[in-house]
């Protein structure tokens, strides 16, 4: 599965990723974005620590149905050696199609124990974690950065080169800084750069809201891949938007209201389907009712309503009779 990935990133196919996003990139969005044209997904982020402890919580991320192939487990974390006895246990119980390590992550919960980005302040411990891991496992290591851990020290091109010497099979870079966290606007050009610099297929990330940016994207970087992260968010049809950019076709129009809402019912069946307590479930799900219902009219009190169901009835009623109230007002 692997092999045939690499192939397509480097035959100019451009295939599009689902970004490894915590508390998003679960399982059931996953397969909806599978289903609107994500080439690859990845796991939300999971700690290495977590996985050699057994936490059942770390251990529940790591599900995947073989529909979502190819799909990579992204890990995290600091001590070489934990981080390739968690990508061994992972490849062993799980079988995905590659282990991507997390080097972007700007939070402070992550970077506070030197993870994510916060391992970006020292590249030789960036080489050793991508050597341990890549010397774990039979499955492909990849790696995700950001530019770098400040502005003075951003260099993308060195730390692309170091992960490439270490292993790296694929390099995606978010271009931006660990101290720009999610601000101002991902470099492209610093993309590029990557791009000429490597001989390992880079993947573009960063400000690609809508299918024309993944167009803009290619042309101006040269990337073999796209990865699409915070564009995802109530919006699982950039993807196909993507494509066709991508493509040269027509670009589809978004969804109207009653499609919509078809597919945020569909997502909310499997999500429950997948947690297995649907008040849990629906509790995890508002982050997704607020992005899907997004720039609707009367959206605000829309959202105030959604957020206080605990069940999916609930939610399917006041879908209804917003959907109804708006088809009136349309006469």
């Amino acid at each position: 599965m692997f092999e045939n990935l690499m192939v397509r990133l480097r035959d100019g196919t451009v295939p599009l990723y689902l970004a490894p996003q915590a508390g998003v990139s679960e399982s059931p969005f996953r397969r909806l974005c599978r289903g609107f044209g994500a080439d690859v997904v990845v796991s939300e982020f999971v700690s290495a620590e977590g996985v050699r402890r057994g936490s059942a919580r770390t251990l529940d991320y790591l599900r995947f149905d073989d529909a979502e192939r190819p799909i990579g487990v992204q890990i995290f974390g600091a001590d070489p050696r934990s981080m390739a006895e968690a990508a061994g246990w992972i490849e062993q119980a799980y079988q995905p199609d590659f282990v991507d390590i997390n080097f972007g992550c700007p939070v402070k919960k992550v970077v506070r124990r030197n993870g994510g980005s916060g391992c970006l302040r020292d590249l030789d411990l960036v080489e050793r974690i991508i050597r341990a891991v890549a010397g774990s496992i039979s499955i492909p290591t990849t790696v995700k950065i950001r530019s770098g851990w400040s502005e003075e020290t951003r260099n993308p091109v060195e730390i692309g080169l170091r992960c490439q010497d270490a292993g790296a099979r694929v390099l995606t870079l978010h271009a931006r800084s660990r101290t720009q966290m999610y601000a101002g606007s991902a470099d492209w050009g610093e993309v590029a750069a990557v791009v000429e610099a490597l001989e390992i297929p880079v993947v573009g990330n960063g400000d690609v809201w809508k299918g024309e940016d993944a167009r803009r994207m290619r042309e101006t970087t040269g990337c073999a891949g796209i990865m699409i992260a915070r564009g995802s968010h109530g919006a699982p049809w950039i993807f196909a938007a993507a494509r066709a950019a991508l493509a040269g076709r027509p670009i589809p129009a978004e969804p109207d209201v009653d499609t919509r809402f078809g597919i945020v019912l569909e997502h909310a069946r499997n999500a429950i389907e997948f947690e297995r307590d649907e008040a849990r479930a629906m509790r995890d799900f508002r982050k997704h009712l607020g992005w899907y219902t997004k720039g609707l009219p009367d959206g605000r009190r829309l959202r105030e309503q959604l957020h206080a169901v605990t069940r999916l009835i609930d939610a399917e009623t006041v879908l209804h009779e917003y959907a109804q109230e708006l088809a009136v007002g349309a006469a």
